[in-house]
């Protein structure tokens, strides 16, 4: 797709499989100004694994990552969750974010969709830094691949209609609350942007469930029925990684 400004083109791949629901990517390369690239990959709801998740924002010399095995369900109200998809995966966690260090305030809404191995970080483009980042992808989408090699088809209903609900409460929120909203907006137009973040990047937010954002997260409900816009509610951010290196959450800990 090229954008309004008749330059810059938006690339989109997505696949099925075998386990993955969707597997998609977008990548935009504004000719060497700005370089985008968002990568999913969405169990499907028969398996209760992390959902990948890759974003990479390379503008002037800035660089922005997000790179992690999203839970399915909150780690923090779900130790055992955290226990089977995590404790093993906490070296390979420490091997990068004591090298690609926290990018500063995340809201505590946000929080709850990241792991204790998610990294979250900002650095000045430097090769030595995309060679590590280009490394911690590798080895992070690998580790996702081993846990769904391994993953075993849930076959209590009930329990996959639970993870089709939780899927379905992680797509609500980042179609509704992604950052690079306002971006597809300004390259693409507002109708565009929409129809890209519901019906390709967050597939399934229309068909997985029938809730709403509001029913998911009505503290952000206005008196006009309409959806606060603000990022947080709460108030509260984490300037710092708010788990320990054993994956332990001591982000009640820090002011």
């Amino acid at each position: 797709m090229k954008a309004m400004d008749g330059k810059t083109e938006l690339q989109m791949l997505a696949f099925q499989a075998p386990k993955i629901r969707l597997l998609r990517s977008l990548s935009i390369e504004e000719s060497e100004t700005m370089q985008v690239l968002d990568l999913a990959v969405l169990p499907e709801p028969e398996f209760d694994l992390p959902i990948f998740c890759a974003n990479f924002f390379t503008a002037a010399n800035m660089n922005i990552v997000v790179l992690d095995l999203n839970p399915l369900y909150d780690v923090m109200s779900h130790s055992d969750y955290k226990q089977k998809y995590y404790k093993n995966l906490m070296p390979l966690g420490l091997q990068y974010t004591n090298i690609l260090p926290w990018g500063g305030k995340i809201t505590s809404e946000s929080l709850r969709f990241f792991s204790p191995i998610v990294i979250w970080t900002k650095f000045t483009s430097s090769q030595d830094k995309h060679n590590i980042l280009y490394s911690a992808f590798m080895d992070y989408y690998k580790a996702w691949l081993e846990l769904m090699d391994q993953a075993s088809e849930e076959m209590d209903a009930s329990q996959v209609v639970c993870n089709r609900e939780a899927q379905h409460k992680y797509l609500s929120w980042r179609a509704e609350k992604d950052p690079g909203h306002q971006l597809l907006k300004k390259l693409i137009g507002e109708s565009h942007a929409k129809d890209l973040i519901r019906s390709f990047l967050f597939n399934g937010v229309d068909t997985l469930g029938s809730k709403t954002f509001l029913d998911y997260f009505p503290e952000y409900w206005c008196e006009n029925g309409s959806v606060n816009q603000k990022r947080s509610m709460i108030g509260k951010s984490f300037e710092t990684r708010p788990w320990d290196t054993g994956g332990e959450f001591i982000g009640n800990d820090i002011r």
